[in-house]
């Protein structure tokens, strides 16, 4: 609904933990819904977005943006304040937030009972379509381990590995990082549209960017430039685009320039 993901492959994990990828995504995929869904329960149990806050362990400005895509995604407002009382007014749930908040219980539910019994059920081979799970127009998505977290006090910019030979950078808000709840040594996924992605035989490095370099392909006409295939040192492929005259031809090496502004990370199981 929100935050979504995929699961990565690990040459040193057991194939207990491979059977179990798949359950313990859908599993993560719910925690990530629910830390902005826990924010909406919190106000109306506290009639109050600051203690809803912290209780759930993120800023103020954290919460909200976290309910400003509740009532994006809903489409009416899902919170109202309230005048007087005792306690001199505070913030409840309108009529549609506590439906999306019994709704998302009952769903929650559900889901478990679901994943229960198709526990004993699931397959290694499974694991690679967990990625399946995740919708969106963004054709670059690579499974990552978080290498660094660098803390700004507006920005905070995360430091990820690919594979062996190529690292991503990307820079997030200190709410997003909250919500995210992301740490150095996890799992990620970290995506990024083809149409970010400069391609060449070398390209040039850009502060705070990304150099990625693997082997081309799949090429476009050199003559207009288009798009380009690598494909990667651990296995996976990477698409961007090339200018014309580019002069890339299948088994070439090349470069892609990614900036971090682009890079959109999402947490994973």
């Amino acid at each position: 609904m929100f935050m979504t993901s995929a699961d990565t492959e690990h040459q040193d994990e057991s194939t207990s933990q491979l059977v179990a990828a798949p359950i313990a995504l859908t599993r993560q995929l719910e925690q990530l819904v629910d830390k902005r869904i826990n924010i909406l329960r919190r106000i109306h149990e506290t009639g109050s977005i600051s203690e809803a806050a912290r209780l759930s362990n993120v800023s103020y400005k954290a919460a909200w943006q976290a309910l400003e895509t509740l009532t994006n995604l809903a489409g009416v407002p899902l919170v109202e304040k309230e005048v007087g009382g005792s306690k001199g007014g505070g913030t409840k749930l309108t009529a549609s937030g506590l439906t999306v908040l019994e709704l998302s219980e009952k769903l929650t539910r559900a889901r478990e009972a679901v994943l229960m019994e198709f526990a004993s059920r699931v397959t290694p081979e499974l694991v690679p379509l967990s990625s399946a799970t995740l919708r969106t127009s963004m054709r670059n998505q690579f499974p990552v381990t978080v290498m660094h977290i660098a803390r700004g006090p507006a920005l905070v910019r995360v430091h990820m590995r690919i594979d062996d030979v190529n690292t991503l950078k990307a820079t997030l808000t200190q709410e997003s990082a909250q919500l995210l709840g992301l740490n150095q040594g996890e799992r990620a996924l970290a995506l990024f549209k083809a149409t970010s992605v400069e391609i060449a035989h070398r390209v040039e490095p850009v502060k705070g960017s990304s150099v990625i370099s693997g082997t081309v392909i799949r090429s476009a006409r050199q003559d207009k430039g288009g798009e380009i295939t690598l494909r990667l040192a651990g296995g996976t492929s990477l698409v961007g685009f090339a200018r014309a005259g580019h002069g890339l031809k299948l088994g070439d090496h090349a470069e892609a320039l990614v900036t971090a502004q682009a890079v959109v990370v999402a947490q994973i199981a």
